[in-house]
């Protein structure tokens, strides 16, 4: 063999095992989340982080939301699951960690959170050592959606108080259009119900006396805005008993009903639904004119490192990536949500109005505060409020129920 062949030949053979040098080295991490609408969203902006990071790539899968607590525990339980993990916020992601399934971050492995308030880091945050093991991924917003094309063919001016709010809902009523979409037959968002309507009469010094344990749920606040829920059962669809917050919203999408208690998380559904709806999301009615109108905040969840995974390097590469603002500027624009990084870009209008409503939001009580032990004050408001409703039971009774089960494990509320 000359000495040109063999050249030639180790060229060749170094060529090769620097491709699969290189091939062992390329990364698949494997995103789980239980938004499977999401998924076209999620693989464009996988994309630019591929692009940047060329020996990564990132699969997403996703799983049916009812079931996605149950997989998720099973497959970690197992050793197994996602690289990275969508997770929901607060209580939901304390018993993950507690059982030591997700990775600690910190500045040094996930710079990234220096660009999350305060308040959005509590969501991810570990009661028990104070450290973060989710980054947040978004803010949600509670309120009332209003279908403008509704009012205008009624004659109707959106109502901003709770008196223009029943007398507009009679009006609309006797025009023979639902005034409320809303029904009770979904228990998740039953308590999102109750946080939309209630807030607005209890007021942030509320919450601060609550979480302090100078008043609990007892308080007489917080039993005469339950009662103000009563005042509702005329106005929202019939048979409001059975319906469901998607029916719910199918009914304000088609214009059947003017407006909806819900989350500013389905705006982009809704338009999806109907490319031609002309719809509001505002402050739900407060209790005298002059009142500044509160809606809701809480943050929906972030993204976990799984600590067995095999590539927790390139885990916390791209988890660090999803906080930065060229993540959520595309993030927001593609999912029409409100990311929680700072300095985020909102171009959509009524994004933007969300946005500003949540400079003066009250957070979400049961959900911020009370889901950390068993009872939850979730499970314990989700399973009175249809009693409540129904007449079943009072808002004194409720207020208690709710009371003296978060007794059980809050400190606060014990012998009160």
């Amino acid at each position: 063999m000359n000495i040109w062949r063999i050249g030639r030949v180790a060229l060749a053979a170094a060529a090769l095992w620097g491709f699969a040098a290189t091939a062992a080295q390329a990364v698949e991490l494997s995103f789980w989340t239980w938004r499977q609408e999401d998924k076209a969203a999620y693989n464009e902006l996988f994309a630019d982080f591929t692009k940047a990071n060329p020996d990564i790539t990132v699969k997403f899968e996703s799983f049916p939301d009812e079931s996605y607590p149950t997989i998720v525990s099973a497959a970690l339980a197992a050793g197994h699951g996602g690289d990275v993990i969508h997770t929901h916020a607060y209580g939901w992601l304390e018993q993950f960690v507690k059982a030591g399934y997700f990775v600690a971050q910190d500045q040094a492995t996930v710079p990234s959170l220096a660009n999350m308030p305060a308040d959005a880091l509590i969501a991810g945050t570990y009661r028990a050592d104070g450290r973060v093991y989710s980054l947040p991924f978004a803010s949600q917003t509670l309120g009332l959606f209003i279908n403008k094309d509704v009012f205008a063919k009624a004659g109707l001016t959106p109502p901003k108080t709770w008196d223009e709010f029943l007398t507009v809902s009679k009006a609309l009523k006797d025009k023979g259009i639902i005034p409320l979409a809303n029904g009770l037959g979904t228990s998740w968002f039953n308590e999102m119900f109750v946080a939309i309507f209630t807030n607005p009469f209890l007021g942030p010094d509320f919450v601060t006396d609550l979480t302090t344990g100078k008043a609990t749920f007892k308080d007489p606040r917080y039993i005469a805005a339950l009662g103000k829920l009563l005042e509702l059962r005329d106005v929202m669809s019939p048979g409001y008993e059975g319906i469901d917050y998607d029916t719910a919203g199918q009914l304000f999408v088609t214009g059947r009903a003017a407006m909806l208690a819900g989350g500013s998380f389905d705006i982009a559904t809704y338009r999806a639904e109907n490319p031609q709806i002309s719809m509001d999301f505002v402050a739900p009615p407060t209790p005298k004119a002059g009142d500044p109108g509160t809606v809701t905040k809480f943050y929906d969840g972030g993204y976990a490192v799984n600590a067995a995974s095999p590539n927790k390097e390139a885990a916390l590469k791209l988890v660090n990536w999803m906080g930065t603002k060229q993540f959520g500027d595309k993030f927001s624009a593609l999912l029409g949500n409100i990311s929680p990084i700072k300095g985020v870009v909102i171009n959509d209008p009524l994004l933007a109005e969300v946005a500003t409503l949540n400079q003066t939001a009250m957070p979400h009580i049961n959900v911020v505060y009370f889901r950390f032990q068993k009872p939850t004050g979730s499970e314990l408001l989700q399973g009175d409020i249809t009693k409540m409703m129904a007449g079943s039971i009072t808002p004194d009774q409720l207020g208690a129920d709710l009371t003296a089960g978060v007794a059980k494990w809050y400190a606060p509320f014990q012998g009160k």
